[in-house]
């Protein structure tokens, strides 16, 4: 098995992307910031066994690892590299499905009535057409979390290689907020959830 790396704005993540889907395209990206997030996870677990992985986060065609800064990848890279290769190619499944329907805290626009239901759905699509695709690129990705009407505040949360990301808040600020708040004049501003 083939799996290239690709470095990340993050200095602490690496994505790696090997030559067969991980979830799937077309699957929302999974986070798992720490080993007990990691449960549903048999791949996710086993790369929180290599000493120095901090958060792991698994997309449709790659998986972003995060050290310790105090870790260099010249040496974890390669126990990673083995780890994602001998896992994928035994052919074992990524997510345990039974456990895997965990809930997230995000709202959805069935949760919202009339107007801000709109809205709603109007900044989820903005976010998939014109965010989600650019930071995944960067090994990560942005999630949807809530929308307060009453102060217009949009609530996201960054995984992968965008959670402790150097640049997450520019890209949060100058980025996002400004597409969401020209596209929907009631957004006000973008906040981040951890």
């Amino acid at each position: 098995m083939h799996i290239r790396t690709e470095d990340t704005p993050n200095p602490q993540s690496l994505k790696f992307l090997p030559d067969q889907p991980v979830l799937g395209e077309g699957q929302l990206g999974m986070d798992f910031p720490s080993p007990g997030a990691a449960k549903i996870s048999p791949l996710a677990t086993a790369l929180f066994d290599v000493d120095g992985v901090v958060s792991v986060y698994l997309g449709g065609s790659f998986v972003t690892v995060s050290k310790d800064q105090t870790v260099d990848w010249d040496d974890i890279k390669p126990a990673v590299l083995g780890t994602i290769a001998d896992f994928l190619a035994a052919g074992i499944p990524v997510l345990d499905q039974g456990r895997a329907a965990a809930a997230s805290g995000t709202t959805a626009p069935e949760d919202y009535k009339g107007e801000e239901r709109e809205i709603v759905e109007q900044i989820i699509e903005l976010l998939d057409t014109r965010v989600r695709p650019a930071v995944a690129q960067d090994g990560g990705d942005i999630i949807f979390h809530r929308f307060e009407p009453g102060d217009g505040i949009v609530y996201l949360t960054m995984q992968g290689a965008c959670a402790g990301c150097p640049s997450s808040t520019m890209t949060l600020k100058s980025g996002i907020e400004n597409l969401l708040k020209h596209y929907v004049p009631e957004v006000n501003a973008v906040e981040a959830v951890a």
